[in-house]
């Protein structure tokens, strides 16, 4: 029977500790929330500076639906391209310090846009093992040469580069790196591209808004300049509290992607409301010096609470904690412990992470407090 394999599939997955299921709100995005009925304190989004329920965005949204409607009604280059798409794109392209900026859906589609446009049949990508998702499919897609290097190993991924006879090289990779909260060398891997003559495509969904000077992300936080050769990618919906992603870059560059990527090209725009709020969003991040002091304070609170449980909590500076369990079915246990206790803490488990990495990602916003913070270390302290 064609059942029998899914069956019997969701029930090795549930086995293994793996089998995933969708929780419901029945609140906004929020530290305190409601989650299948519970009042909770989440640590779970990547709402970094308590944008997403932002008064202000709200309103930008409400005046956007008034004065635009809701939908784009067709893709970027028919007629979908609306003003706020543009206001948007140039607010985002200043905002970076690039000549040029295009705004996609996701960040997953923005990857699948950038890749397979710049690299093809005769080129090769170069690119670190723990990449996201987007990243490892948008390679494939691509049909370069596949070159994976360890994770943040700047000496391997030299040699790669030098022994490379490739027509063009591209090195691909996350910014801050979304399940363990790191920060790729980016400095090390700018002077490898400058030397090498590829292009350096840097995914900075979780460093745009948080990281550098005003927040304008992880090339500002290593002071490094908007050159024609680096590709910026950023997500909306994470520190900006919007939805959708960005990619700024050379003026060339971004024409070639608005006439080549395809998943640019063959999809209707984002709505003029989104378009709109991201505008506002992006001031709003400008002048949020305040939050992202209190967010590094609350990471510094929670690194020193946790910092001598038998857990192993991987170094990180950014807002993303992982605290490794190990086992699958473990990391589950502590979990619903934690959710028991009105704390919802997701646990990853393979693919997303190494097997026998299981962790919790305990993920810090701005608008968290410190006593919520505080409850969560208690927590752990208990059940560890």
């Amino acid at each position: 029977m064609i059942w029998d394999e899914l069956e019997s599939g969701l029930a090795e997955l549930a086995a293994d500790g793996l089998l995933r299921r969708r929780r419901v709100l029945d609140s906004p995005c929020a530290p305190e929330c409601v989650v299948d009925g519970r009042a909770v304190v989440s640590f779970c989004s990547n709402d970094y500076l308590g944008f997403a329920n932002h008064p202000e965005l709200i309103a930008a949204a409400q005046a956007a639906a008034a004065q635009w409607g809701v939908g784009s009604g067709a893709s970027h280059l028919v007629s979908g391209h609306l003003r706020p798409h543009e206001e948007a794109e140039q607010a985002l392209a200043d905002f970076v310090g690039f000549p040029a900026a295009i705004t996609l859906s996701t960040g997953y589609m923005a990857n699948l846009a950038i890749v397979p446009a710049l690299v093809g049949r005769g080129d090769a990508v170069f690119a670190d093992k723990l990449n996201h998702a987007s990243l490892i499919d948008a390679v494939q897609l691509s049909r370069a040469e596949s070159h994976r290097y360890l994770h943040g190993d700047v000496a391997g991924l030299a040699a790669m580069l030098a022994a490379s006879t490739a027509k063009r090289k591209l090195i691909l990779t996350d910014a801050v790196f979304s399940m363990d909260g790191d920060i790729a060398p980016l400095p090390q891997l700018y002077e490898l591209a400058e030397r090498h003559d590829a292009r350096l495509v840097i995914d900075d969904a979780h460093g745009f808004g948080v990281l550098g000077d005003n927040g304008r992300g992880t090339l500002s936080h290593f002071d490094l300049p908007a050159d024609p050769r680096v590709i910026l990618m950023g997500t909306l919906g994470k520190a900006a509290g919007v939805a959708g992603a960005f990619v700024a870059a050379d003026r060339r560059v971004v024409d070639w992607l608005v006439n080549k990527a395809r998943a640019y090209i063959f999809t209707t725009a984002a709505s003029p409301i989104l378009a709109t709020t991201v505008t506002r969003s992006v001031a709003l991040i400008a002048a949020a010096d305040d939050r992202r002091a209190h967010l590094q304070a609350l990471v510094a609170q929670l690194r020193a609470g946790v910092a001598e449980l038998r857990w192993n909590l991987l170094p990180s500076e950014t807002a993303i904690q992982p605290l490794i369990i190990g086992d699958n079915h473990e990391a589950l246990r502590v979990a619903g412990a934690l959710f028991e206790r009105g704390l919802w803490v997701p646990a990853i488990r393979p693919p997303t992470v190494a097997k026998g990495t299981a962790r919790l990602r305990i993920s810090l916003s701005a608008a968290h407090t410190e006593a919520q913070v505080a409850q969560l270390v208690d927590a752990l302290r208990a059940l560890a």
